[in-house]
């Protein structure tokens, strides 16, 4: 098996199979302390824009969700209605997808 690293995302060739991509967890932390809170409400009846949240790609990412929980996160995937890519639990990154329309605000 081979294994070689582009632009965070790491590919794995075995004889047996195609390339597969397979997305890599950034090799430290987030920051420190969340950003604060955005004014401007970027919710309400609107859904978080694929196009805006793809700008985020791998970068640490803060999002604050519907319903209050928020967290550090790294997104590898935007697709038409979810994001995927990895979440911060205060000791490693743990891969998770996340449909856009549970997103009230985010900032990277």
């Amino acid at each position: 098996m081979v294994y070689e690293e582009h632009e965070h995302i790491a590919y794995h060739y075995d004889s047996t199979d195609a390339y597969r991509q397979q997305p890599v967890a950034p090799t430290s932390g987030p920051p420190a302390s969340p950003p604060p809170r955005p004014q401007s409400a970027q919710s309400g009846a609107f859904a978080v824009d694929p196009g805006s949240i793809r700008r985020c790609m791998y970068r640490f990412t803060y999002i604050w969700m519907r319903g209050g929980n928020s967290f550090w996160f790294w997104p590898v995937f935007v697709g038409r209605t979810s994001v995927s890519g990895f979440r911060w639990t205060g000791r490693r990154w743990v891969y998770t997808g996340i449909s856009l329309n549970r997103i009230d605000m985010f900032t990277c």
